[in-house]
């Protein structure tokens, strides 16, 4: 009994040193998130992870490293786009908090069924995937993407999620961004995009490496045609 309690003993200093250890990892944690979240709320995220692994996979089949992207400003982005890339991945954009519950509750049922994996991702997890951390489907990507998508809903507005947004995702190869895809496909800036233009980029945004505006399948054909009635039936975006 006396060595029972002796050794109940030993593990309370020991459990608490660890209590301690995790409280300041998990404090460490939150509060350079939440600078690093902060921060980029005023500067450009100069680079992705999906950026530096595309590059990896490049120079692994021995092509040269590729990264166009040029940073253009919110009000300088076509609302063609704008609308388009809302019409296409999120059109309860403006009106959730970085979550559509019963867009992933639908996904998830799909995805339960066996049927082709759907994803139920909003503009704000995607921009908090693209922006904050590495490319995965696994539970702990999943719950650091949450996590940031909050953050960013919190700390930024609208406005500077959709221009981060359509700053940094890929859209094509060694193609990131908005401008930079403009420039690729239309050889023209963003800010001048027509909305047929606008809305076939958007197409390509599940699978830009697969599709391509300058290629457009039938099926890349048909999205393109229902972001447009989309955009249509949406309107202006009013931030």
């Amino acid at each position: 009994m006396a060595n029972y309690k002796a050794k109940q003993a030993q593990r309370k200093p020991l459990l608490k040193q660890i209590a301690i250890i995790f409280s300041k990892v998990l404090l460490w944690f939150v509060v350079s998130t939440l600078l690093w979240v902060f921060i980029y709320r005023f500067i450009n995220p100069p680079i992705t992870y999906l950026m530096v692994q595309r590059n990896w996979e490049r120079k692994a089949e021995g092509k040269p490293a590729k990264i166009e992207k040029e940073w253009v400003d919110f009000e300088d982005i076509s609302d063609n786009m704008k609308r388009a890339a809302v019409s296409a991945e999120d059109q309860l954009f403006l009106d959730h908090m970085g979550f559509d519950v019963k867009a992933m509750e639908k996904a998830f049922n799909n995805n339960a069924k066996g049927k082709k994996v759907k994803g139920g991702s909003t503009i704000s997890q995607q921009t908090a995937k693209n922006v904050f951390l590495w490319p995965g489907r696994s539970y702990v990507r999943k719950a650091f993407e949450a996590y940031f998508t909050l953050l960013i809903e919190i700390l930024w507005s609208k406005e500077r999620i959709l221009e981060v947004y359509l700053n940094v995702i890929e859209m094509g190869d060694g193609i990131y961004g908005a401008e930079a895809a403009a420039q690729a496909y239309y050889g023209k800036s963003c800010t001048k995009l027509t909305k047929r233009q606008a809305a076939l980029i958007a197409a390509c945004f599940p699978n830009p490496l697969r599709w391509t505006p300058d290629q457009p399948t039938k099926y890349i054909r048909n999205r393109q045609y229902l972001i447009l009635r989309n955009m249509k039936r949406l309107g202006p975006l009013d931030f």
